[in-house]
């Protein structure tokens, strides 16, 4: 399949083409224990790209509160006063449990979603050593919004669905990043005729340093075993990162509204015969 042979064309020269000439990674490996290797900076300032996931954790003892909102459709214009009457938010804190271990809950407008999050660190980019930073990422979504009047075979396990990341991130120079981040969905309620109850994404991401504080950040994420028959299409974002202080804003412009993990990647309906554009943002505040 074309597609596949292209995700680990990509994978591959993502991971290994750009390490400088590396030696074995095992080798790699082994020498760390000989000596404690310098480790790469941040490649990402914020805790997502854009809307998922990027290699950042917050360090220990550190708590980030987290507001996200995103606006209606902008095309629509007047009608729906350029989004604001059909506005989504987020709100949710996040806890540093240790330097390799990040603990989150949410809230979303969107269905009435409760979202709880764990963000674990595997390796780090090394100066001079390990080529890439990796990190594993997990949430578990409970839909409340869900009623028997509406379902009434509804069982408990319906308002589950759950997502599974994999960044793995190389910061170039102090200028570029770039972000590889299988994904994987499961949606215990999902419709047969459009969606998968399993849902395989490839995702690519990146960050290009525009001055001391502001950044331009994309990503992309491919459906891999989407239905003929779907709807959606695969989510793209693009954003800048200001730094102020205490605190990252992230301004978005995205073709998927939603805000939680499993249904941005699993439910875009935007850019279609240029409709489907939703403008919103990211405010971490750190204490």
């Amino acid at each position: 399949m074309n597609l596949s042979k292209i995700a680990f064309s990509v994978f591959f020269l993502f991971v290994f083409g750009f390490s400088n000439a590396q030696d074995d990674l095992l080798n790699e490996l082994d020498s760390v224990s000989k000596g404690k290797k310098e480790i790469e900076i941040a490649a990402f300032k914020g805790l997502q790209v854009c809307s998922m996931q990027s290699t950042k954790l917050a360090a220990k003892g550190e708590w980030y509160f987290l507001v996200s909102h995103k606006f209606g459709d902008l095309t629509n214009g007047f009608e729906n006063f350029f989004g604001l009457d059909n506005a989504s938010t987020k709100i949710g804190v996040l806890y540093g449990a240790s330097d390799w271990l990040t603990l989150g809950f949410s809230r979303h407008t969107l269905n009435k979603i409760y979202e709880l999050s764990a963000k674990y660190k595997f390796a780090d980019q090394e100066v001079d050593g390990f080529p890439v930073t990796i990190v594993g990422y997990n949430t578990i979504d409970i839909n409340s919004k869900l009623s028997k009047d509406e379902f009434p075979e509804l069982e408990p396990s319906n308002r589950f669905a759950f997502s599974t990341q994999f960044p793995i991130s190389r910061k170039f120079s102090n200028s570029l990043s770039l972000e590889l981040n299988p994904i994987y969905i499961h949606k215990n309620l999902y419709e047969p005729l459009y969606e998968e109850k399993d849902n395989f994404l490839l995702a690519l991401g990146g960050r290009y340093k525009l001055s001391k504080r502001i950044s331009l950040n994309m990503e992309y994420a491919a459906r891999l075993n989407a239905r003929e028959t779907s709807f959606y299409h695969n989510p793209a974002t693009i954003g800048i990162d200001i730094e102020t202080g205490g605190h990252v804003f992230q301004l978005l412009f995205s073709n998927s509204q939603a805000m939680n993990d499993v249904s941005y990647f699993t439910t875009a309906n935007g850019i279609t015969g240029g409709k489907g554009i939703y403008f919103g943002f990211n405010l971490y505040r750190v204490f």
